[in-house]
C-alpha cells in the first residue's frame, strides 16, 4: 500500500483524510491514467478538506478539482483554490445548477452520504456529464448490505444489477428498449463500482460476422448441452419454420416442460 500513489498523497495531505485501507489499489487501478493531465475531478463528501489535498497532489497541477458537501462549512476551502458546490445529492435541482455551471467532466467520486437514493440520484443525473472515456466511481457501496441506508430491495446495489441487464439488452435479439448505452461497462470492485464511459462502444450495433476463413463445417456441440427450448428454435430455424407458429409454440412449451423436471445441475451455485 506504501508504495501506491493514492497512498502517498493521503499522506501528503496537510489537512484530515480518512479512507479504508483496500480503497488506494482501486483509487490508482481506477485513477493512474489520468494523472499529469488537464482533468476535471469531482468529488462528493470533503468533510475535512484532506482529501481535496489528496487529490491535487495525486493528479497534478493541470487538473480542475470541484468539491461538493452539503455542510457550508466547506466553503472555506475555496480559498485554496479549489471549487465548492453546497447541496444535496438527492436535489435533482441541485445537480441540474451544478451541470450548467460546470458543464462535463471526466471522473467523479462519490464519497457523499452513501444512502441508496443519494447515490441513485448521483449515478443517474450524472452519468450524461461525464466525457468520453470518463469515469463515474461510486464509494462505500457496502452501505447496500447494511442497515439504515434506505429499503434494500431499492440499494444502489440491487439498481446497478438492473444496470448489468441494461448492458446486456444491447444485444440485437434481445430489448434495445430496455438497454441503457449511456455507459460502456460497469466494474464492480470492494466498496465502489465504477461506470466507464466509451459511447463509440456502447453504441456499435451487434452483429454476426465471420472471419471468411476455410470451413470444416463442424457440428456445434453447443446445442448438446444447452436447454432445449435453445435447441428446439435452432431446429425450426434450419427447417425453415417460424417459430411464431402456434402449433410449433405448443411443441417448443411442452419440451420446456418435460426439460425443466430434470435436475438442474448448477442450481447449487445460487444457495
Amino acid at each position: 500500500m506504501k508504495n501506491l500513489n493514492s497512498y502517498k498523497s493521503f499522506m501528503k495531505s496537510p489537512y484530515n483524510s480518512i479512507k479504508h485501507s483496500t480503497y488506494f489499489d482501486s483509487y490508482d487501478y481506477f485513477f493512474n491514467d489520468y494523472r499529469g493531465k488537464e482533468i476535471t475531478f469531482v468529488e462528493i463528501g470533503v468533510l475535512a478538506g484532506g482529501s481535496l489535498f489528496m487529490w491535487r497532489d495525486y493528479f497534478g497541477p493541470k487538473a480542475r478539482i470541484i468539491g461538493i458537501d452539503f455542510n457550508p462549512n466547506a466553503k472555506k476551502w475555496e480559498e485554496h483554490g479549489f471549487e465548492i458546490f453546497i447541496g444535496s445529492q438527492s436535489d435533482e435541482e441541485f445537480w441540474n445548477n451544478f451541470k450548467s455551471k460546470v458543464g462535463n467532466i471526466d471522473l467523479l467520486l462519490d464519497d457523499g452520504g452513501h444512502t441508496y437514493e443519494q447515490q441513485i440520484i448521483t449515478t443517474e443525473l450524472l452519468l450524461e456529464s461525464i466525457n468520453d472515456g470518463g469515469l463515474l466511481v461510486i464509494e462505500d457501496t457496502h452501505s447496500s448490505y447494511m442497515k439504515n441506508y434506505g429499503p434494500r430491495k431499492y440499494s444502489f446495489i440491487e439498481y446497478t444489477k438492473n444496470k448489468i441487464d441494461a448492458i446486456n439488452m444491447r444485444f440485437k435479439d434481445i430489448s434495445e428498449q430496455k438497454c441503457d448505452r449511456r455507459f460502456w461497462s460497469i466494474e464492480f470492485v470492494e466498496s465502489m463500482v465504477a461506470f466507464r464511459i466509451n459511447k463509440k462502444a456502447s453504441y456499435l450495433k451487434s452483429e454476426s460476422i465471420s472471419n471468411n476463413g476455410e470451413n470444416d463445417y463442424a457440428e456445434d456441440f453447443v446445442y448438446r448441452n444447452t436447454n432445449i427450448s435453445l435447441k428446439m428454435n435452432s431446429f425450426f430455424k434450419k427447417i425453415n419454420i417460424s417459430t411464431d407458429n402456434k402449433i410449433v409454440k405448443r411443441i417448443i412449451k411442452k419440451c420446456e416442460k418435460i426439460s425443466t423436471k430434470r435436475k438442474f445441475s448448477s442450481r447449487k451455485y445460487f444457495d
